[in-house]
């Protein structure tokens, strides 16, 4: 699925770079929300997750809102065509 989005997303950026349109991604990690705590997620199955990261903190749905920000932000105006990983240094 990654692949496919990244295809898209530079395809489109492509497309519609003439026009400063900027096409990017985010791609993120695996964002624990109170949901998948209730439902999915197990203290063991977690801390194996959280050992594979080089930051080692639970990602939550707020890990992502400097990087939304950033890409909607004039300090992106040359960033296009790109996808990036927000995942916590996932190894």
């Amino acid at each position: 699925a990654k692949a496919g989005i990244l295809g898209l997303t530079k395809g489109l950026a492509g497309k519609l770079g003439a026009d400063r349109i900027r096409i990017n991604a985010v791609a993120p990690g695996w964002v624990i929300t109170e949901r998948q705590r209730e439902l999915w997620v197990t203290d063991d199955g977690l801390a194996a997750h959280i050992a594979k990261q080089c930051i080692k903190d639970v990602m939550q749905p707020d890990d992502m809102v400097g990087t939304v920000l950033f890409l909607a932000s004039d300090a992106s105006r040359m960033l296009t065509a790109q996808m990036l990983i927000v995942d916590g240094g996932f190894l």
